[in-house]
């Protein structure tokens, strides 16, 4: 199977160098060539435009930052979509509106092209380990086609539903991580404040009703003030965001989601865009 990759950053490039080690034939992009160097080393091919990665593919696989880069990369100047065969399936891996997702499948479809909506949950190092967990949408003919790819990046895959179904679980699930973070940040910053031991109150917490595995992780980072990113501050901010949309939709108002969001956007302002979402306890600490 002809594999391309549109996006090398955080999690694609583990993904990519995944299918690359499962032997997948593999072409990846990315719009700042160097990210592909690693890629490159391990065998792949770098295209120079996601028209020129996705020609020829059996599978196109896009990671990228927002509707916007998906637009550009799917539709744009030298476009992946308009260069696929006919019987080729995308599938759009990134966190995305639900509405730009189906406007997205629509245009496959014209083309006589596949199109899935598989958003992953999961972090760098599950991206390149191969064990994230991909969140389908789409008809169950391609996604049994595109499964041998999936499963080889991935510990688990749930099939949800039609077209939509991955980008609004994606949207619930990120809404959830952001408010927890966020929480964190604010409990961690009290006990540092009131006298406790942070780190005895990390396991305090780790250990009881609220220690979910993400809790678990960010509070390690943050005890450790290890921000090196493996989920970008502002790119939790718009993942909120979208959710918000969403959720609006179905009469849902997302008043905690407001809150999670203005600090992350206030980590941004702060300095921190480039950091890990943990980098968000900073702001309470100072």
């Amino acid at each position: 199977m002809k594999v391309s990759v549109l996006g090398l950053g955080i999690m694609g490039a583990g993904m990519a160098g995944q299918l690359v080690a499962k032997g997948f034939e593999v072409t990846g992009w990315n719009r700042n060539p160097a990210k592909g160097a690693s890629l490159a080393r391990m065998g792949a091919r770098i295209a120079t435009t996601p028209a020129e990665a996705a020609g020829g593919a059996d599978l196109v696989i896009a990671m990228l930052a927002d509707d916007d880069a998906s637009r550009s990369v799917w539709l744009g100047e030298g476009g992946a979509l308009g260069a696929m065969r006919r019987d080729a399936i995308a599938v759009e891996s990134s966190t995305l509106t639900i509405d730009w997702v189906r406007e997205l499948a629509a245009a496959a479809q014209s083309r006589g092209v596949g199109f899935l909506d598989a958003p992953v949950t999961g972090s760098k190092a599950q991206a390149e380990s191969g064990m994230l967990s991909f969140l389908v949408g789409g008809p169950v003919d391609l996604f049994e086609r595109a499964k041998p790819a999936l499963t080889a990046m991935s510990g688990s895959i749930a099939h949800l539903g039609p077209t939509g179904s991955g980008a609004t679980m994606k949207l619930i699930n990120n809404f959830l991580c952001g408010v927890q973070v966020a929480s964190l940040a604010e409990a961690l910053a009290m006990a540092e404040r009131s006298g406790l031991d942070a780190r005895q109150a990390a396991a305090v917490l780790g250990a009881g009703s609220p220690g979910s595995p993400l809790v678990k992780i960010v509070a390690q980072r943050m005890l450790d003030r290890a921000y090196e990113p493996n989920f970008f501050v502002p790119l939790m901010a718009k993942d909120l965001a979208y959710a918000r949309q969403a959720f609006a939709r179905a009469g849902i108002d997302l008043r905690s989601a407001d809150i999670a969001r203005e600090a992350f956007l206030a980590a941004e302002r702060a300095g921190f865009g480039e950091q890990d979402i943990a980098s968000i306890v900073e702001l309470l600490r100072r």
